[in-house]
């Protein structure tokens, strides 16, 4: 058996094995050298090794790496203290990954209104698209069927409505909704961002039947689309925030964050992890905002977007195979009427890895730190790739 037989065959890699890398490039084992603007699907968001964070995890690798929730972590509680400085969060819950943040805060938002507010709410409204992870109550919050063949019987509890339709978010709430979970920006599900006016409606629906709103920023979170938070552009707070990916320039880490409100739900034994919040993570975690902030990232990632967006979509605007154009920052998406594999496959060719959102949607996700003639270049090589795959395409029968 060969050592790739070795392993489930979960996952269908690309035919790249990479051995280094270094900010936005990255080689294989044959030399080749890649511009990165994928980031291990928006983790590494200062590149590869950022000095910084390398520093911060060596000196805590020669002091402790792990410590029990039993006791007491300083690091824990500075880096607490830099999120929720950060965002309209309260308290923090330490855990590993995407998928943990987001059963953390399912299990939150249930237990705050059966313990705190004393009722039987427990329904959590979903939306068609949206990607929340793979364990059983996050595949079941997910709005993508392709995700859970085979899985059923899935967990009770999830409605999904189509996104951005207000219509139907209000024909779905009932009297045993808990709480809205949405992602203000869809990564998997295409890059989609929420419309103001649809944000406002789950707003006031929160307000109005006592639901917990929950921000997904899983992906979207850690600077990513030019603030720290997708959810600061719709001058809101929810009141559970999941964050992960980003949050450690690549180390296992993932967070809830809560409101006070919601701080007794979650008393002694509770919920728990056994590696949420090693002083590891937390000092990868510290370092890695630290520069984000030190480095003024946040309005790059604003500037870097905003230019590829605009760029991409007048390079573009005459290829009739280009649908769309869109995203919030360094979160970018290229809609194509046909399989965005194609011109993935075709990027790594010409050295720039990227990856798709769904099907037919391009996903470009650079760390927040690329050098811009780096990501000029990388865009470029994008757009001349979308014009010559395109042109290979099947010609539509007009008759």
């Amino acid at each position: 058996m060969s050592p790739r037989e070795a392993l489930f065959p979960n996952y269908a890699p690309y035919p790249i094995r990479l051995v280094r890398g270094e900010g936005s490039h990255v080689w294989d084992a044959a030399g080749q050298m890649y511009i990165d603007v994928m980031s291990g699907v928006a983790v590494t968001a200062l590149g590869h090794a950022p000095a910084p964070v390398t520093e911060a995890l060596v000196t805590q690798l020669h002091t402790l790496w792990h410590v029990s929730n039993w006791f007491e972590i300083p690091q824990q509680e500075r880096f607490a203290q830099t999120v929720t400085a950060r965002c309209c969060g309260d308290h923090v819950f330490y855990c590993n990954s995407g998928a943990e943040a987001n059963e953390a805060a399912i299990k939150l938002a249930r237990r705050y209104h059966r313990k705190i507010k004393g009722n039987d709410k427990y329904k959590i409204i979903t939306f068609t698209q949206s990607f929340h992870g793979r364990t059983m109550a996050t595949l079941s919050a997910t709005g993508q069927e392709k995700v859970k063949e085979g899985f059923e019987p899935l967990l009770p509890g999830f409605v999904h409505v189509p996104y951005n339709d207000m219509e139907a978010l209000e024909a779905a709430v009932d009297a045993q909704t808990c709480a809205i979970f949405l992602e203000f920006v869809q990564g998997e599900g295409g890059v989609t961002v929420a419309e103001e006016t649809f944000v406002a409606a789950i707003q006031r629906l929160c307000a109005q039947y006592d639901m917990l709103l929950i921000a997904d920023e899983i992906q979207s979170g850690v600077g990513r689309t030019g603030r720290w938070f997708a959810y600061e552009y719709y001058g809101i707070e929810p009141d559970i925030i999941t964050m992960a990916k980003g949050i450690a320039s690549g180390f296992p880490m993932g967070m809830m964050v809560g409101k006070a409100k919601l701080k007794d739900a979650f008393s002694a034994g509770a919920h728990g992890s056994t590696f949420g919040g090693t002083p590891l993570a937390c000092v990868a975690a510290q370092a890695t905002w630290e520069t984000i902030e030190r480095e003024q990232l946040l309005l790059r990632a604003h500037e870097l977007g905003q230019w590829a967006i605009q760029h991409m979509q007048q390079s573009l605007q005459h290829v009739e195979e280009v649908v769309a154009v869109r995203g919030r920052g360094l979160m970018v998406g290229i809609e194509l009427t046909f399989p965005a594999a194609h011109v993935v496959t075709a990027c790594h060719h010409h050295g720039v890895l990227c990856i798709t959102a769904g099907t037919h949607v391009l996903r470009l996700l650079p760390a927040l730190n690329i050098p811009e003639p780096l990501w000029r270049q990388a865009v470029d090589i994008i757009i001349e790739q979308i014009q010559h795959v395109r042109a290979t395409q099947p010609t539509k029968n007009t008759v």
